[in-house]
């Protein structure tokens, strides 16, 4: 097992911020300053979108949610290629093709589709050893609920990663094309919330229903608004806390956020 050592660490808004690697992975983890609660608390891991990195304002705006309004560890890790981890020559061209899809107004969704599933294949054994090491720390410990969330490129690595991981227990995805990711959602059958814009310039709504669609989840939930691709309404953030809230905690042990 990777041991987890933690790199730096600030408190402010009610937040514990602390950098942390397990091995060479680089991650952060964002808890409560104070608990109101005795023992372990749920454990939310999220993916960070194409391009970004783990300290994301998506990513540090979603963890204050969970943290201050539900109580609980939010963590995420850099993607390979991404945050502080360098670039592969394979990472560089992918990108360069990227953009040049982009300035000839060409489909981006095949080229992303490609290199997400290629960082998928790397992401989610460090994901995975992630959890491993986060679960030693008696605050979080080895048998309390997991959730996930990811959007965008979160969602290309997340998907692949709850279909083989039992420990997660709810999950909240969107936005993003079906074509490897549906025979993965087909393996999983915990509860999932969905997000899909209606106008999305890139993923046709066909392509985003499909998606929805092959989840094998008995409790699933479709949340279409209309907008672009980068149009994602706010509230959607405050849905995916409520939904984490229900399903990672026994009713009377968090207080429900706002």
């Amino acid at each position: 097992m990777r041991s987890l050592q933690f790199t730096a660490a600030s408190s402010s808004n009610g937040l514990i911020e602390r950098d942390f690697t397990v091995g060479d992975i680089p991650g952060v983890l964002w808890s409560p300053a104070s608990r109101t609660t005795a023992g372990p608390a749920p454990l939310v891991l999220m993916g960070h979108g194409g391009g970004n990195h783990k300290k994301h304002p998506a990513m540090s705006g979603r963890a204050q949610r969970l943290v201050t309004g539900c109580g609980f560890h939010v963590a995420v890790i850099d993607a390979p290629g991404h945050g502080d981890r360098p670039r592969t020559a394979y990472d560089e061209a992918e990108i360069a093709e990227l953009f040049r899809a982009r300035a000839a107004g060409e489909p981006e969704g095949p080229i992303v589709v490609r290199y997400n599933d290629h960082l998928a294949q790397l992401a989610v054994p460090e994901y995975r050893a992630t959890l491993d090491a986060l679960q030693e720390l008696p605050e979080i410990g080895a048998h309390g609920p997991v959730g996930f969330w990811g959007i965008n490129m979160g969602t290309a690595i997340g998907v692949p990663f709850v279909a083989v991981e039992p420990r997660v227990t709810a999950a909240v995805f969107g936005q993003h094309w079906p074509d490897v990711l549906a025979e993965q959602a087909k393996r999983i059958t915990v509860p999932i919330e969905f997000d899909m814009q209606w106008d999305d310039e890139h993923i046709s709504r066909e392509e985003g229903l499909a998606l929805f669609d092959a989840f094998a989840s008995k409790e699933k939930s479709l949340h279409v608004n209309s907008g672009r691709h980068k149009e994602l309404p706010r509230f959607e953030a405050d849905s995916a806390v409520r939904f984490f809230a229900r399903h990672l905690t026994s009713p009377g042990t968090v207080a429900a956020p706002a």
